[in-house]
């Protein structure tokens, strides 16, 4: 019923999913640059537990709705798309102004973060993704049989995509730990806000401009 041919299937397909560069990947490298281990692992926790909400839905047929429902869809895009632009600006600002949206300043402006944000951020990220959206309303489904009982297959599947995304994102959260000192050049930093801002921004008006 859990185990079956098609699991083998799903496995590598949501693997390949999960280390494609996205909205996940940059939120979970932009916490972690901004405070330290701490915030990115907090961020990839909250990221991967959106995944339970887009299974959720999915399996209580949900996404049937929404797929009927264009409006209703674009709206949801919509607030997604804001949501990255909005923190695209504050990348921005803090480029342009020196801030240290990436990274902090100091010592004293991380102990000041609290540990809600990157929660808050990573599950919004995920939750307000289309392209997570899309991905459990269309493909998930194709890994459940008749016979299953919808709600405990689509969780189950959901947890190996946890699992999978989980290991992923800490090994970034690794990475970007071990070069962190040179990323804390003056310069490099407000490279990095300039650059994760404009990614945000231009995925949030694509996502908007596709609604």
């Amino acid at each position: 019923m859990y185990f079956d041919n098609y699991l083998w299937v799903y496995v590598p397909a949501v693997a390949l999913l999960t280390m494609t560069p996205g909205v996940d990947t940059l939120m979970v490298i932009r916490n972690t640059l901004r405070g330290s281990w701490r915030d990115g692992v907090l961020t990839s926790f909250a990221i991967c537990c959106g995944l339970f909400v887009h299974a959720l839905i999915s399996a209580a047929g949900i996404s049937l709705v929404l797929m009927q429902s264009a409006w209703l869809f674009a709206i949801l895009k919509l607030a997604g798309a804001a949501y990255l632009i909005w923190l695209g600006i504050i990348s921005l600002r803090s480029a342009l102004h020196g801030g240290g949206v990436l990274v902090p300043r100091s010592v004293q402006q991380l102990e000041k973060q609290p540990w809600f944000v990157p929660l808050r951020e990573g599950f919004l990220s995920n939750v307000l993704n289309p392209k997570a959206i899309v991905f459990y309303m269309a493909f998930l489904p194709q890994f459940i049989q008749p016979t299953d009982p919808v709600i405990m297959k689509s969780m189950f599947l959901a947890a190996i995509h946890f699992l999978l995304a989980s290991l992923w994102q800490l090994a970034l959260v690794a990475v970007v730990i071990n070069v962190k000192r040179w990323l804390l050049a003056p310069s490099v930093k407000r490279s990095l806000d300039g650059l994760a801002g404009s990614v945000m921004i231009f995925l949030g008006a694509r996502i908007g401009l596709e609604s």
